[in-house]
């Protein structure tokens, strides 16, 4: 059986393009390994429009699959470990089946480049974050500190001093790696402070961030110092692994798109949410990303049934 549309990931832009393939009648299956993707780490979403109290991560992209299941959507719980884009139909396999499809949609997401400290993880959501935008509002008040010398650490510095008391920036060299207007802007903010040459060697706290330890790189002296907040911003990896080599991909990694459309360099392939997305990453964002696939598939493969009648 050849499937019509086969949608990798599901995150928020698979299962919204699950969710619209399924009204369209296009019978979808989605290979979701992991569930939901990256928002699954936050405990309360509060910028996704419908939910005036916020909504748990979780709990967002669960009522989303069920939402996509009522309109015929299929899923099974295994990783796409590999795709042959070399003829049609394309065959994508997983850890136990060999899949064929018309169309795919990729939207197999991006993950955070974490530091790898050894209470990091246990912390995430506990004041450990990597997205300012999605969690800034909870440091109201709070002292943040920012890993990180690149405009995202920056960007997210400015942004956090909306809200916390205090930004502190700690970066393993003696100077930035920003633009330079980056830099100008974070240099001239009262509420941000910068620690030099200095590592991070691990994040404090039983429950709840309470501090973080520091290396400074030259010296090798470690001290400690309180916070209330870790943001991480060394980078972000699109995962585009097994599409290597097979779509077109530009600077960082990041799947390209063919103009306005979602359709890749590879026809009947669309992309869609934070693996195309090295600017916004946000779950509405990725939603929208997968309405705009969802409905692109369904007028490719109108227009392809079309052409054989």
């Amino acid at each position: 059986m050849v499937e019509k549309v086969v949608i990798i990931g599901s995150g928020p832009a698979g299962l919204s393009a699950a969710i619209y393939t399924g009204r369209a009648k296009l019978n979808p299956l989605v290979i979701e390994g992991t569930l939901g993707g990256q928002i699954t780490l936050s405990p309360s979403v509060e910028n996704y429009p419908g939910f005036p109290e916020g909504i748990n991560g979780s709990d967002l992209v669960t009522n989303m699959k069920r939402q996509a299941e009522r309109f015929g959507a299929r899923f099974i719980s295994e990783n796409a470990t590999d795709v042959d884009v070399s003829a049609r139909p394309f065959r994508i396999k997983t850890e136990t089946r060999t899949i064929e499809a018309e169309t795919i949609i990729a939207a197999t997401g991006a993950r955070t480049v974490w530091l790898g400290l050894p209470n990091e993880q246990r912390l995430i959501g506990r004041g450990v974050s990597s997205c300012a935008t999605c969690d800034a509002f909870f440091f109201m008040d709070k002292a943040v500190m920012v890993v990180g010398g690149g405009d995202t650490a920056l960007e997210d510095a400015i942004f956090l001093t909306r809200f916390a008391k205090s930004v502190t920036v700690i970066h393993r060299r003696s100077e930035l790696r920003a633009s330079k207007i980056m830099q100008d802007r974070a240099f001239a903010n009262p509420k941000i402070k910068f620690i030099w040459d200095t590592t991070v060697e691990d994040v404090l706290g039983a429950e709840i961030v309470e501090g973080i330890k520091l290396k400074n790189v030259k010296t090798g002296h470690t001290t400690e110092m309180k916070c209330d907040g870790v943001f991480i911003a060394i980078g972000y990896k699109p995962a585009t692994d097994i599409f290597k080599g097979r779509v077109e991909t530009g600077e960082g990694g990041y799947a390209l798109t063919q103009g306005k459309s979602t359709m890749s360099n590879v026809e009947g392939i669309f992309i869609a949410g934070d693996v195309s997305d090295p600017r916004y990453r946000q779950a509405i964002t990725a939603a929208s990303e997968g309405c705009k696939a969802a409905m692109d598939v369904a007028k490719y493969l109108e227009s392809k049934h079309s052409e054989k009648k």
